[in-house]
């Protein structure tokens, strides 16, 4: 949805997606980071009902675990990233949300529990802890519906919270605030007060909601539409650690941000 590439062919009338497919991986650690996001064309993508294929790297479905194999060159510093990523949900929920009134945007937290196990050849890590899988999809760019969203994730004691803010283009609002057990089961609850963060250095506006003081703990992405951050915060009584994002698509639509895009997205015909 983020690629300059699609959003140039978009201009000259209807656009094929498939034509501009990449796999995303970010690796954060202390002795440097590591990014891949390179787009490949319609030649390079394959995909069935529990696989999909794009260039090098390759996502299979076998009922139980989704198995992400990854084999992309790092940008804008050239470096392979190669490994294997196990994503093993607790359950699978069945219920997406609609994001604005005509349905065009949708969100589905897929596995809003599950254990990853990640082991790369390069650079040479393995872990394994808690994780998330959800898709967003829609009919329509998003930039025509959305000026903003504020979205957060954390693991609590008994499953996971997840809060999920968006200024509509008409004004209103998207303010959903849940809790999912282990099991899948899903229970709402009223979003306590917004917090004010510290901008980023590209100056893009981050909040969050928390019942007490929230701390930015580290910021993971600061680029000019877009931060991804780590943030402390209190929901429910209970202290947790939310992986955060901020996104403001007044800035993606921008000419200038833009033309900076394909510095960290690259295309491959392959």
């Amino acid at each position: 949805m983020f690629s300059p590439y699609y959003a140039f062919a978009r201009r000259k009338g209807p656009a094929d997606p498939l034509n501009h497919c990449a796999v995303n991986v970010a690796v954060y650690r202390s002795s440097g980071n590591r990014w891949a996001m390179t787009e490949r064309s319609r030649d390079a993508v394959n995909r069935t009902t529990d696989t999909f294929t794009v260039g090098p790297s390759h996502l299979s479905w076998d009922g139980r675990s989704l198995t992400i194999d990854v084999d992309e060159i790092t940008v804008p510093i050239p470096g392979r990233l190669r490994g294997t990523i196990r994503l093993v949900p607790t359950a699978i929920t069945q219920q997406a949300f609609s994001l604005n009134r005509s349905g065009n945007h949708q969100w589905w937290p897929i596995a809003p529990c599950a254990r990853v196990q990640v082991r790369l050849d390069h650079p040479r890590l393995s872990w394994q802890g808690d994780g998330y899988f959800d898709m967003n999809h829609g009919d329509a760019p998003l930039e025509q519906g959305f000026a903003d969203w504020q979205w957060s994730r954390g693991a609590m004691r008994d499953g996971t919270a997840i809060l999920y803010e968006a200024q509509r283009r008409d004004g209103n609002k998207v303010d959903l605030a849940m809790t999912f057990d282990p099991s899948g089961r899903m229970q709402a609850f009223d979003p306590p007060p917004t917090v004010d963060l510290r901008r980023t250095g590209w100056r893009v506006a981050r909040s969050v909601r928390s019942e007490s003081a929230a701390k930015i703990v580290k910021t993971l992405e600061d680029a000019p539409f877009y931060a991804r951050s780590v943030i402390s915060a209190k929901l429910l009584g209970e202290p947790v650690t939310l992986m955060h994002e901020s996104l403001s698509l007044d800035r993606f639509k921008m000419p200038v941000v833009q033309a900076m895009l394909p510095f960290r997205m690259p295309r491959a015909l392959r």
